[in-house]
């Protein structure tokens, strides 16, 4: 409860220079737990927490990519129109666990889940009755390990810091942080009851789409369709930016200052062996520009082909009524005696009347496909869909990884392969390694393996 106006003006008076008072500052780098120890100071948490969300997956400003801009480079998604080694290496598949900008983007996972771990804490004891941001705060954590799960390789830790002292946890596999996340959004589901106000359906939305990608990542694909079964295809749960807070970081390294380039399925150094030719493609759902005559990235030698999707302030969808059909779409090509034609009948759907993919972006309704009359054909179609539909999204390496694990594809056949367009050739690595600065952790030894 704020001072009134008289109880203001005695507490100034008591003091020799209330001007002095007023401007000077209060130790601004430091909060004390006093400071959050209250309902405001909880919700403050929570608003923190969603900031960091934005930091970790798509927002880091400064020329400093995050885990969605990474991975994208990992893939066929982005190539490197940079200088950087660690760029460089990213594109090249060849990251080696004390990676800089590696360490980075996996730290800034680890916190935005840490955050949002404190802001459950501190909403529980003292703003109890906020479910619907606490459920929110579980669609954090649950998500930032989904992600973690999806882009390391297995072995990856979930310790946490309590009143200042780390717990460690024994390295986990994929599939370990896989059910983790799921746990967060069932705990999520939970908080919010039957609550079935606006507030509460759109958090529920959210936290189905996402456990129905974890029930993927483990080969559950009929429960993933049975949990994202109510979610409308327009739904989304998008990750906001403003010039005042952090930019889109796709427009940053793309548009503005030419460090990633739309990747294409060949280059300077020839074909590049199963990549999706986003840059000449020419589908409405991957926007491209900067494609005159001569046009270089900023390395001053590699093509440049701009990612047009988002403008600086566009949102980015975190999850959306699209993923959930896409996981309808792939769990029927997974049924017992394969219904490829009812994943088609969605497929087309979507294209019939394509839902909205980023701030602005509206792709324009596309011819139906026709549906392939063999499984491992359709599968093809569908995986090219999804990287159409989820360009940008930081999906691609999990599908890449999961065509190999569970559906059996060689490496090879699935990652790009051949010469790599800044010498040398495509390397070995099918996920990120987890950093050497978790060695800090005295239970990690490295990576327990770096199978997809």
């Amino acid at each position: 409860m704020g001072l009134s106006a008289t109880a203001l003006g005695l507490l100034l008076g008591a003091c020799d220079n209330p001007q002095d008072v007023l401007l000077e500052t209060q130790h601004p780098e430091v909060i004390s737990p006093n400071d959050i120890n209250s309902s405001a100071g909880a919700l403050a948490l929570y608003t923190g927490a969603l900031g960091r969300l934005r930091t970790s997956l798509n927002g880091g400003n400064n020329n400093q990519e995050t885990i969605w801009n990474f991975t994208g480079l990992m893939t066929d998604e982005i190539k490197s129109g940079d200088t950087f080694l660690e760029r460089n290496n990213a594109d090249q598949r060849s990251t080696q666990p004390n990676d800089g900008v590696m360490a980075s983007t996996y730290s800034s996972v680890q916190t935005s889940r840490g955050r949002s771990r404190d802001a459950i804490n501190a909403l529980k004891q003292y703003a109890a009755s906020e479910t619907v941001k606490i459920a929110e705060m579980y669609f954090e954590m649950g998500f930032m390990e989904m992600t973690l799960g999806q882009d390391f390789c297995n072995g990856i830790p979930l310790g946490e810091t309590v009143a200042g002292v780390p717990q460690y946890t024994q390295p986990l596999t994929n599939d370990e942080v896989f059910a983790s996340a799921i746990a967060r959004f069932d705990s999520g589901l939970v908080a919010l009851g039957s609550d079935a106000s606006t507030a509460a359906t759109n958090i529920r939305y959210a936290l189905l789409i996402a456990k129905g990608r974890a029930l993927v990542d483990r080969g559950q694909f009929a429960a993933a369709a049975t949990a994202v079964a109510t979610v409308p295809t327009s739904y989304i749960y998008e990750i906001t930016y403003s010039q005042t807070t952090q930019s889109n970081e796709w427009w940053q390294m793309s548009l503005t200052t030419k460090r990633y380039t739309v990747g294409d399925s060949f280059d300077i150094a020839g074909v590049i062996k199963n990549a999706i030719p986003f840059a000449t493609l020419k589908d409405p759902r991957v926007k491209v520009g900067g494609t005159g005559a001569g046009t270089r990235a900023f390395d001053t030698a590699t093509p440049f082909v701009s990612f047009d999707n988002f403008n600086r302030e566009d949102a980015a969808p975190l999850v959306s009524g699209l993923d959930a059909r896409l996981i309808e779409a792939e769990a029927k090509l997974q049924t017992s005696g394969t219904d490829i034609a009812g994943a088609f009948t969605i497929l087309n759907a979507l294209r019939a009347a394509p839902p909205r993919l980023s701030g602005s972006l509206v792709p324009a309704a596309m011819p139906a496909l026709t549906a392939p009359a063999s499984l491992s054909a359709a599968q093809d179609v569908f995986f090219r869909e999804k990287a159409l539909w989820q360009f940008g999204r930081g999906e691609r390496l999990s599908d890449l990884r999961r065509l190999v694990r569970q559906y059996g594809r060689a490496a090879d056949t699935v990652y790009p392969s051949g010469p790599f367009h800044k010498n040398g050739v495509y390397g070995p690595n099918l996920s990120f390694p987890v950093p050497d600065a978790e060695k800090s952790n005295p239970n990690f030894k490295g990576c327990l393996d770096t199978k997809a």
